[in-house]
Parts: C-alpha cells; structure tokens; sequence
C-alpha cells in the first residue's frame, strides 16, 4: 500500500519504538469503553497476551510494509473477524468491532503511539510536514478497515482526542487489562531487562491525562531513566539509537536506573550474546512484517 518513500515506511521502520509504541497505544485504547468491551469478551489476553501483541505487531507489519496484495487479504480477514466482535458493554450498551467511530478511535491511539514513539527513540527532529504525511498515510488504512472522520493532520489529531476525552474512562476491567499487558512474563530470561524498559516507555508515552486516567504517573527523575533505557533498547534489538547514530556513547548497554544488563548488543546482522546464554538471533522487523519468526529476544517473541 506504501513505498520505500513514504513517511509510513519511516515511522514503520524502527522496531524498537514501534514496539514501545505499540505499548503505548493498546494502554490508549482500553480506557474506550466499547475497545475494551471487544478485548474483554472476545480476546485471550489473559492466557496469551504475546500471542495478541504478535498478531497487532504482524497486521501492521504486513498492511503497511508488505505488498499491496497481502496487505489487502490482511485487511479483508479483520475486517471479517470483526462481523463477530460484537456484545455488551456493563451499562448494556452494544458495541461493535466494525462500527466505524471505533474503528477511528483504535485507528487514531495506535497512528498517535507510533508517531510519538519514533520522535521520542529514533528521529526527534523528523520534519512536521513529515509528521502530517505520515498522519495523511494511515488514513487511508483506516479508511480501508471502515473507519471514517479520520484525522489526517497532527492539528486534527490533536483536536480528535481532546473531543474523546469525555468518552474515557479507567475501570476494574480496565486496571486488569493494563495488568495483565505490564506484567506479562517474558518469553526467556534474558529478555526481562528489555521486555521491562519496554513496557515502561510505552506507559511514559501516554499523553499526561491518558497516564492520571489509568491512575498512574512518572516522577521527573524516574521520567529521564525510563527514556534513556528506551533509547538504549534501540541496541538491544539491532536498532540504532540516535545518540549512536550521531556519533555518540551508545547507551544500549544500560537500562533504566543506571543498571548494566551483561548483554552485547550488535548492529547488523550479528547475533546478541547474553552471558551464560546460547546464541540468540536479533529482533527482525522483516519477521514481524512478512510472519517469519527469527526473534527470540522480543518482547512480543515475534
């Protein structure tokens, strides 16, 4: 659906932030009523909330780096499984997963999440042109899955959550939804260090309003470790951070806190050698995209 040229293929292209970011957006979309209906009566987060993160991870790898041809079948199989994504909210209103104003609000917190992740942790200087293009980009997704009114400007995004915000709201089935996502295991021990500064980033990411709704906040001091660590998991995952890029110390040696993980990460397609670990294959954003598992050491266990 999109090119090598294309703000998308920009944005879409870092795994680190995109996962950091993909954080980010389900703890945005759950204080929607009706999202978290969906989830709650009709997704297995509980058991298998990696499971739920691979599937987002490969839809969006898939629709928005593969080839039109198999972006389109993606497109068609969700948008056919949500005919059957229907119930009852707790007050009994009914919901829908193809409703389109749902569909728009899901659409708007996952676009929002990855944008802001990629200014954050990879390029923090990417043009505002760029920005409204990336925006004006997924649109056209959206509108595919059935979505309408959607914001194609950061100006319009930023209108387009401010009128929601009254919709919102954090409940107990909420905390045990951001419960189950910000403690699930991770897929080896080794990958704890990094699932955790992950997970962390994505939650600092929040707009400061979304982070008080689910009744959570980041000190100033706590602020700064937790986006250094999510700069230095740029290392972790082959990525590059942009102090490294720039020339700089990089910090993908150290997490939040200060605390060393006795990890090698390399960039390229070198491998990354834990201690006491046998070898273990980079993250792969390709293996997200196109559904080829290589990544042992992610936090979705692509």
């Amino acid at each position: 659906m999109f090119g090598p040229g294309s703000a998308v293929w920009a944005v879409h292209g870092d795994f680190p932030s995109m996962m950091i970011g993909g954080v980010s957006s389900l703890l945005l979309q759950m204080l929607h009523p009706a999202a978290l209906a969906g989830v709650w009566d009709h997704s297995n987060f509980r058991e298998d909330m990696h499971g739920r993160l691979r599937r987002t991870a490969k839809f969006i790898g898939v629709t928005t780096r593969g080839s039109t041809e198999a972006a389109n079948a993606a497109i068609a199989r969700v948008r056919a499984i949500h005919e059957h994504v229907t119930g009852s909210m707790p007050d009994g209103t009914p919901y829908a997963a193809n409703d389109p104003a749902l569909l728009t609000w899901v659409h708007v917190a996952e676009a929002r999440s990855f944008l802001a992740a990629y200014l954050r942790y990879r390029s923090p200087t990417f043009p505002g042109s760029r920005q409204d293009a990336y925006y004006g980009e997924m649109a056209t997704l959206a509108r595919r899955l059935g979505a309408t009114g959607v914001p194609e400007t950061r100006r319009d995004v930023a209108t387009y959550l401010g009128s929601m915000r009254p919709q919102l709201r954090c409940d107990a089935r909420t905390r045990a939804v951001a419960s189950a996502l910000m403690n699930q295991p991770a897929t080896s021990v080794a990958a704890v260090p990094l699932q955790k500064v992950m997970l962390h980033a994505g939650a600092e990411l929040l707009p400061a309003w979304a982070l008080a709704l689910h009744g959570r906040s980041v000190p100033g001091a706590q602020r700064l470790a937790v986006r250094a660590g999510g700069v230095g998991a740029g290392g972790f995952c082959g990525g590059r951070s942009p102090e490294c890029a720039a020339g700089g110390r990089d910090p993908a040696r150290r997490i939040a806190g200060g605390a060393r993980v006795h990890s090698k990460a390399v960039v390229g397609r070198r491998s990354l050698r834990s201690h006491g670990s046998p070898r273990r294959k980079r993250c792969d954003w390709n293996a997200v995209r196109f559904g080829t598992p290589s990544c042992a050491n992610s936090m979705v266990n692509c």
